[in-house]
């Protein structure tokens, strides 16, 4: 497959450009977008052929269900009902990183949501995404324009170096903002967290007040779990490295790590460590990437995929993590390192 790329101002996308691409959507085919979350693979959300082909191009399990983007908060002919908890959060949160999810309409094929009676629905807050979704007239579904498992795209470059060939058109915008993907909130009974991302615990509370968080966001989930939303089951965010986490008082943990670095050196391995800025001048030993600033998790947030295929270009044999706390943003960053560590962590 020939894959068309165009690179697009973010602030004053080509309306030409995003015409060609809205018209590959209109007619079946496949689109890779920047968002202010990470970088999604767009089909018709109401096209059953062509939603099966964002499944194929990446390599995605057919139980995993997609996430339909819209460009406005009118989202009464995809849902059954929208209740007043949605409405509050439509209009404190969208556009913006936040999914809710709903009983889903008739007009949603099944494929689209595993086979669930509900479906996950998302407003983006990124110029090229909803001139997009505007100009093609159907919500579009989009997971990460990534190989699935793999660490999500933040940049063009990185969706061109996972999907070139597999899909129609590129579009690329600037490095996403966020960096993390969108909270994912089920509002089809007791306000439940099922994926942490761009608005915190702490946030939703704010508006909702009693908020649960699903079991499967805090511990490694049932191989047996029928997700209700993207991330819940799978690995994700995996680096080709195998990869585990240091966690607790930052002091010990970053003495730990240098003794890890140590050993695993004598043992011929070539070691990266994901540190902060607070501590990347600490380490002496290894390959050393700063995530960001402990101060700012906004800044850990948005470089935290890319570091990960950092080191996946160096070539090294073994990641080893500094955690950090899971107040706020955080939550959401720990949960990403956690699932791209397969839960090895070592506490101190």
């Amino acid at each position: 497959m020939e894959t068309k790329v165009y690179y697009l101002n973010q602030n004053e996308p080509d309306e030409e450009i995003l015409k060609i691409a809205a018209k590959e959507i209109i007619n079946g085919g496949t689109v890779a977008f920047p968002t202010e979350t990470v970088y999604g693979l767009g089909a018709n959300a109401l096209d059953e052929k062509a939603a099966a082909k964002i499944f194929a191009a990446k390599g995605r399990p057919q139980d995993n269900p997609l996430i339909i983007h819209v460009a406005d908060k009118n989202i009464e002919k995809y849902v059954k009902h929208v209740p007043d908890s949605a409405k509050l959060l439509m209009e404190k949160f969208w556009p913006g990183p936040l999914t809710i999810i709903l009983k889903k309409a008739d007009i949603i094929p099944d494929v689209i949501t595993a086979g669930l009676d509900s479906v996950a629905i998302r407003m983006p807050n990124n110029s090229i995404a909803a001139g997009l979704i505007r100009l093609s007239k159907v919500p579009i579904a989009a997971p990460s324009a990534n190989i699935s498992g793999r660490p999500s795209p933040t940049s063009v470059y990185h969706v061109i170096n996972d999907l070139y060939g597999k899909i129609d058109v590129i579009l690329g915008g600037e490095e996403c903002r966020v960096g993390v993907e969108s909270t994912v909130v089920d509002l089809t009974g007791k306000p439940t967290i099922l994926r942490p991302g761009g608005i915190t615990y702490e946030q939703l509370k704010d508006v909702l007040g009693d908020v649960d968080i699903d079991p499967a966001v805090i511990n490694k989930p049932d191989k047996n779990l029928k997700p209700k939303a993207p991330g819940m089951k799978y690995t994700h965010y995996s680096p080709k490295a195998d990869m585990f986490i240091v966690n607790g008082d930052v002091h010990k943990a970053t003495e730990k790590i240098k003794e890890l670095v140590l050993k695993y050196q004598s043992e011929g391995k070539k070691v990266g460590v994901m540190a902060t800025d607070e501590t990347y001048f600490e380490y002496k030993s290894g390959i050393v990437l700063s995530m960001g600033s402990r101060e700012s998790m906004e800044t850990i947030a948005h470089s935290i995929f890319d570091r990960l295929r950092e080191f996946d270009i160096i070539g090294v044999d073994l990641i080893i993590a500094e955690g950090v706390g899971e107040e706020d943003l955080g939550f959401a960053i720990m949960n990403r390192m956690k699932k791209a560590a397969g839960y090895s962590i070592i506490n101190v």
